[in-house]
């Protein structure tokens, strides 16, 4: 943005700010469209595309299967860290989990080479690509955390989608 000075000289005295201070606003302003612009590469306040489950530690049947549409057109990798793929902006599907004394796996299968993006409970970031095999991504948590597990199964191609299963379990 570019703003002429002489234009606001008038408008900072006449509304009895300094042109300092006034400046400082609109950078202020500036700053505020810019970081708003940019957005965060998901929402994980946004509802899941593809639902949500309660489960508790011992759940059956164990894994927890939902079929999904895995996809978007938000660069994971801006998330920093092992995030990859292209992702939706709202979650494929979202876990309420209550642990327990278990370890806790979220995977997805799909004919296409698939990502995973989660965000923990804590609002920590967990991503994997390949860890399950076949170009399959799988994360395991050793001591999973009870709360909300927003998850989205990426895919590489931006705006492409995959048929994708979504995994749960304890096993």
């Amino acid at each position: 943005m570019i703003f002429d000075l002489r234009v606001w000289q008038p408008v900072a005295a006449e509304r009895g700010g300094t042109m300092k201070t006034w400046m400082a606003a609109v950078a202020a302003a500036s700053l505020i469209m810019v970081s708003a612009g940019s957005g965060q590469a998901q929402d994980v306040s946004a509802k899941p595309a593809f639902g949500q489950a309660r489960l508790s530690a011992g759940f059956d049947p164990d894994p927890y299967s939902r079929s999904i549409t895995a996809g978007g057109s938000i660069d994971a990798s801006k998330l920093g860290g092992d995030c990859d793929g292209y992702i939706a902006d709202a979650p494929d599907f979202r876990l309420d989990y209550t642990a327990g004394d278990f370890e806790l796996t979220i995977m997805a299968v799909s004919g296409s080479d698939t990502t995973l993006v989660i965000n923990t409970p804590d609002g920590q970031w967990a991503c994997d690509d390949d860890s399950g095999g076949d170009g399959d991504p799988a994360f395991k948590f050793g001591e999973p955390q009870s709360g909300v597990y927003d998850i989205w199964v990426g895919v590489y191609g931006e705006a492409d989608t995959a048929e994708a299963t979504l995994s749960i379990s304890e096993l």
